[in-house]
């Protein structure tokens, strides 16, 4: 079994990521909402690749271009990226797998 590509998110990586996100509201009415993992991986999928957002192809289930990009803004303006890379560099450092030589101080 090939490599696991870098966009799809490990269920170990969705434990961390998850309680971090904002609770989302379900719409009353209208088109079912994408969920946040679904989102994340088209957000990893732009950035790997990338493409343009509207260029996001939906047979990857990830939703369109626009609703992975509003869901990234939403979660830069709440700040769960700064959260997220704390709490992943403290993962790395307490496994001995971070090189703090290569990180500007």
């Amino acid at each position: 079994m090939g490599k696991r590509p870098p966009w799809l998110v490990s269920d170990d990586l969705w434990e961390v990521v998850e309680p971090m996100l904002p609770v989302r509201r379900r719409p009353a009415t209208g088109r079912p909402s994408l969920g946040d993992r679904g989102c994340l991986q088209g957000i990893l999928f732009v950035l790997h690749t990338g493409i343009q957002w509207e260029w996001l192809p939906q047979e990857l289930g990830f939703g369109s271009g626009m609703t992975c990009w509003r869901r990234l803004r939403e979660w830069q303006e709440t700040g769960v990226w700064d959260r997220l890379q704390g709490v992943l560099l403290s993962e790395l450092d307490r496994a001995g797998d971070l090189d703090w030589a290569r990180v500007g101080r």
